[in-house]
């Protein structure tokens, strides 16, 4: 393989490993009797820049970031490089996937997963004889 060559693949390489990176969002994850709540740090995502699936038992969440510029100003210096957010999770069986709910407020991702109806507490009532 010619040097040239060898270069364009390593310059396709390295294009395609910077593609891939992607900053973990912060998440927090809260339980209650009925199911649990995710609220992850998305600052400077957009609601139409944000893509949620569940695939089989995963949650992707996958995001761009629209830095901030003030019209006709560029930015100088930058701390974020990586324009996008990435994180999955594990959801227990005892999860309904199919009632999911997502709000995106303030930079915040609120996702309310129900638990199942059967994996719900209940309360059993009680007969006298």
């Amino acid at each position: 393989m010619s040097d040239s060559k060898q270069q364009q693949l390593a310059h396709n390489q390295a294009t395609q490993a910077q593609d891939q990176r992607a900053l973990v969002p912060r998440v927090d994850v809260l339980e209650d009797e009925t199911g649990i709540t995710l609220l992850a740090d998305l600052p400077g995502v957009a609601r139409e820049q944000l893509d949620l699936k569940v695939e089989g038992e995963t949650l992707q969440i996958e995001a761009t970031v629209t830095p901030f510029a003030p019209e006709g100003l560029e930015a100088m210096y930058a701390e974020i490089r990586v324009p996008r957010y990435r994180r999955a999770f594990t959801l227990s069986r005892e999860l309904d996937a199919n009632r999911i709910e997502a709000n995106l407020k303030d930079g915040v991702l609120k996702l309310r997963i129900p638990k199942q109806e059967h994996a719900q507490p209940r309360r059993i009532p009680i007969q006298v004889s």
